[in-house]
């Protein structure tokens, strides 16, 4: 496996992928498309911070890449629906920068106060400015917080450890969530008008693109201060500086941009009221080491086992989800597999969950089955894309969850409906994987193992026949289950010890009293 790494990504986590067999190349920041697409040939993961784009021209000609990793939270810089069409998993670390950007943010909000830059650009130009620099008292103010997640409910309860009042706008959490918490949950409109200075810890996306626009500017109080140290865009930053000029604002921080790096003649450079910093928001050494340390383990376990941790297009999961989601993985994938060569042109998937299924997400399971189905016939599929690749190539899939276990703590049961046929598998992971019914008859078989399905006539000898086949062409019999299927034949699943050639397969189907065979 080889990473890319761009954009400096520390060296404790590229340790992390040396010491799991990686090759790593370490990259400055690519900023060319064409660069980058040419830069990730032969390169199975891709980490980025902020200062490498990743459009959808240099995703779409990835032909080996399987993740793209963010050292820190926002993925905007990264097409992530490119991504996803292409099954390549987009993966953050958003837990790992949240202490350095919360208390770059409070220290905008001390800069803002107390006119610290200009203070010192003063004093080192052999000035005494004091006049003029007369700041003003956090203790008491109101602290308007726009997006309460890890970064802004930090913000908000260091605020509030210095004496201000808080209150908070959220757009991803529900109304329901008002009054449960320490910070008062206000509509946008309401916060705006009621705060002294604003700070924004939001994602941009379309919908947050231009939160700030002029008219809500214009609704904040008069001489009421904003930050933004979350992510560029999300403030109009023209109408920004027409506020200031105006008064109506008696000034902002910025730590984030629409256009980054920031152009040399932008205006917001130059405006005296602006306090502004190049980005610094998750750059500390602790932070860098975090999200990097964060992000490897990620990507080496999504490469290893499939786990989902931190990955941005896939449904995401608790840890405690993780826990019971992760045996699973490699029954479904082989499931997978399995109902393919049994029905190669699937026009139905139906999955039903029973037993005790009340801890188990089986989101990224059925979304492990149906690429693993899909990937030999429609080419790169993956769990990210397997959804979307399956509705598109006309295979249905429907999905129940609860019922009769039959006897099992939990059982799996999958119909795959094709024009010509269709075929029923009942596994569980009772005693390790285990397929423990075919086409409603009891034969048991490890699907991960190489395993011959055989349909013969039901009469005695058929098992001794079988045996003295395989022995004689050097196969090992590791296990093998029959199971009288009712209708004067049986079904038999046989455990081999390794594959068997084309011409071997060929001699058993051509012995009296097999019916059909084959090698899964």
């Amino acid at each position: 496996m080889k990473v890319l790494a761009c954009d400096g990504i520390h060296e404790d986590g590229l340790a992390m992928f040396r010491e799991a067999g990686w090759t790593v190349e370490i990259s400055e920041p690519i900023k060319d498309p064409d660069n980058l697409a040419a830069a990730l040939e032969g390169v199975d993961a891709l980490l980025v911070r902020s200062a490498t784009q990743v459009p959808a021209e240099a995703i779409e000609s990835a032909k080996q890449l399987k993740v793209i990793g963010r050292a820190g939270a926002g993925v905007d810089t990264i097409n992530v629906d490119a991504a996803t069409a292409r099954g390549i998993a987009v993966m953050n670390a958003p837990d790992g920068n949240t202490l350095a950007a919360a208390e770059h943010a409070i220290s905008l909000l001390f800069a803002l106060a107390r006119h610290i830059p200009k203070a010192d650009a003063g004093m080192k130009a052999g000035q005494w400015p004091k006049a003029g620099l007369t700041g003003f008292e956090l203790e008491g103010k109101r602290l308007g917080v726009i997006g309460l997640g890890r970064i802004g409910g930090t913000v908000a309860r260091k605020a509030q450890g210095i004496g201000m009042e808080v209150a908070a706008h959220d757009p991803f959490l529900p109304a329901s969530a008002a009054g449960k918490g320490s910070v008062a949950l206000k509509s946008l409109d309401d916060l705006l008008a009621w705060a002294d200075i604003v700070t924004l810890h939001i994602p941009r996306t379309k919908e947050t693109t231009h939160l700030l626009s002029e008219a809500r500017l214009r609704s904040m109080k008069r001489g009421a201060y904003l930050i933004n140290a979350a992510r560029g865009g999300l403030v109009d930053e023209e109408a920004l500086l027409r506020l200031l000029d105006e008064g109506h604002l008696a000034g902002a921080a910025l730590d984030t941009f629409a256009t980054e790096p920031l152009p040399a003649d932008s205006p917001l450079r130059a405006h005296p009221r602006l306090i502004l910093t190049p980005h610094l928001g998750a750059s500390t050494s602790e932070a860098q080491q975090a999200v990097s340390t964060i992000l490897a383990r990620q990507i080496i376990d999504f490469i290893a086992t499939g786990a989902v941790a931190g990955c941005v297009n896939l449904p995401p999961l608790t840890a405690e989800a993780a826990r019971e989601v992760g045996p699973w993985m490699p029954l479904m994938s082989a499931l997978g597999r399995l109902a393919t060569r049994l029905v190669p042109a699937p026009t139905r998937l139906e999955i039903a969950y029973a037993g005790r299924t009340d801890a188990l997400d089986t989101r990224p399971l059925t979304r492990l089955l149906v690429a693993a189905m899909r990937g030999a016939a429609s080419g790169r599929v993956t769990p990210v894309n397997a959804l979307q690749e399956a509705a598109a190539r006309g295979l249905t899939v429907a999905e129940t969850v609860g019922g009769d276990g039959d006897g099992f703590d939990r059982l799996l049961r999958l119909r795959v409906v094709g024009e010509q046929r269709t075929r029923e598998i009942e596994a569980t992971l009772h005693r390790g994987p285990r397929v423990v019914r075919l086409d409603g008859v009891e034969i048991e078989f490890d699907p991960l193992a190489h395993v011959l399905l055989m349909r013969n006539e039901d009469r005695p000898g058929m098992i001794g026949l079988v045996g003295s086949l395989l022995g004689a062409a050097g196969v090992n019999i590791v296990n093998f289950a029959l199971g009288a299927a009712g209708d004067g034949q049986a079904r038999a699943a046989i455990t081999v010890d390794r594959p068997l050639t084309d011409a071997q397969i060929a001699t058993l189907k051509d012995t009296p009293g097999i019916l059909s065979l084959q090698q899964v």
